[in-house]
């Protein structure tokens, strides 16, 4: 089956799950890829993470930053708290900013990012992207402007309706009139963006050694691994990914390694139709697409 009728084929088992999107893999060896829409330029949500982690730990690198250096962070930087990290903290912490790196990319914690925010401000960080010559990804925001949406304005039972409000608002420019969800003022990328970021980390010297391979380490730590993980993830391969959640947009990026030597670059970038904050049949669908396409051009 060609790759043209694959794609046709998985954009109908999304539409079954009430999901559009953005996919992209990319056989790292060959260059050869599979795409549904690649170039759609979505929010990221926290897929922002890696781009953060390369800016800081390519200070680190050059010595602008002490990787040991011990940073004060006050309880409440973050006025809607994420699950986990110091997102939860109800007491000021001293955490070293290899620390704060771990948490923020491994554990997706917001207050830690934007404690490294404020040392790398998102400026400087679509700066080390551009100077890597990675192009695609616009950094415009901390992830405390992330949180700050109607979901957080309504009572746990009623989060449906602030993903109502998200579903079909969206222009035809890709805008939105909620800031996180518009792509001129959000943080934002393509599949293709992302892949190319990773190819960048996993093969190229377009970053130091040092950093590539910290940041490949810190994606191996993820401890998201619902998504796509349950489908990339074997006593035979490693997943090494950063998922991004935001209303109704579900997002991964990662990194398959087979023992055989097979290296491919995944970026999933999905949208749903659902208003449902709990959607595992998403999760499921998004994973099954990725791994069909992966396994069409395994097969190649």
């Amino acid at each position: 089956m060609s790759a043209e009728r694959v794609a046709q084929e998985l954009r109908g088992v999304l539409a079954g799950a009430g999901l559009s999107g953005s996919f992209l893999v990319r056989d790292l060896s060959t260059g050869e890829e599979i795409g549904i829409d690649p170039d759609i330029e979505f929010p990221v949500a926290s897929l922002v993470k890696v781009p953060l982690a390369v800016a800081v730990l390519d200070r680190i690198h050059d010595g602008r930053i002490d990787g040991a250096a011990m940073i004060d962070v006050e309880p409440g930087r973050i006025a809607s708290p994420g699950p986990v990290g110091l997102s939860r903290f109800r007491h000021p912490a001293r955490i070293a900013v290899d620390d704060l790196l771990y948490l923020s990319t491994a554990l997706s914690d917001n207050a830690a990012s934007d404690a490294l925010f404020d040392l790398v401000p998102p400026t400087e960080v679509n700066r080390t992207l551009r100077d890597a010559g990675v192009s695609g990804i616009a950094v415009r925001h901390r992830m405390r402007d992330l949180v700050e949406t109607p979901a957080e304005q309504f009572d746990p039972g009623d989060v449906h309706l602030a993903h109502s409000l998200a579903i079909g608002s969206r222009t035809a420019g890709r805008g939105h009139p909620i800031p996180q969800l518009d792509v001129s003022r959000a943080n934002s990328g393509s599949a293709r963006a992302f892949v190319d970021l990773l190819e960048a980390l996993w093969l190229s010297a377009r970053f130091p050694t040092g950093v590539a391979a910290q940041v490949r380490s810190l994606m191996g730590q993820n401890v998201i691994r619902h998504r796509l993980a349950p489908d990339f993830s074997s006593d035979a391969s490693k997943w090494s990914s950063k998922t991004g959640t935001l209303l109704n947009l579900r997002h991964e990026t990662g990194v398959v390694e087979h023992d055989d030597g097979g290296t491919f670059a995944i970026a999933a970038l999905t949208e749903s139709m659902v208003p449902a904050a709990t959607q595992p049949a998403a999760e499921a669908v998004m994973a099954q697409v990725a791994r069909t396409m992966h396994d069409h051009l395994r097969a190649q």
